[in-house]
């Protein structure tokens, strides 16, 4: 970002049983967000350009109790297309959480995606933006491997429900 030094990014690469519009429509609708990742509300209009994302995580923040606020606005939307990968771009504006998140679906061959899901992400506060990166690297990567795994379930799931009726 430009301004600011460089965070510790973490990036998590899935693939979807699902061509690239419908993956694009699952993993960058952030409504959906909320069913992988646990303790987490989410409060968000449709995705598109400029929409504001509210995310609040916290032990019982799904029943509306106060939490971590993650407030982010979707800065670059850019659906996949023909054979070109697409790109949404989450801006993060704090209070405590700065940086970005990206999410990439690019296809995979016949009705699969792979989805890339990036975060720069630091604190807001004194400390330098690397060393905050660094520190919630872990628990970023943690996360991101979880909610796409859960993703890939949740497809696999609704996939085997349509084989069988």
């Amino acid at each position: 970002m430009p301004g600011r030094p460089a965070s510790h990014e973490v990036s998590v690469v899935r693939v979807l049983p699902l061509d690239p519009g419908d993956a694009w429509d699952l993993v960058v609708d952030v409504r959906h967000h909320a069913r992988w990742i646990p303790l987490t509300r989410v409060d968000a209009p449709p995705p598109g350009l400029g929409a504001q994302v509210v995310a609040v995580s916290g032990p019982f923040a799904r029943h509306g109790a106060p939490g971590l606020v993650d407030r982010m606005r979707i800065s670059r939307f850019s659906p996949p297309v023909g054979d070109a990968s697409g790109v949404a771009v989450f801006t993060k504006q704090g209070p405590l959480l700065l940086g970005e998140a990206r999410i990439e679906v690019a296809g995979a061959g016949p009705g699969r995606s792979r989805v890339t899901w990036s975060e720069r992400v630091h604190l807001a506060g004194p400390l330098p933006a690397a060393v905050t990166g660094r520190l919630l690297a872990p628990v970023l990567r943690g996360m991101l491997r979880f909610a796409l795994a859960r993703a890939v379930l949740e497809v696999a799931g609704a996939t085997n429900r349509r084989r069988r009726a």
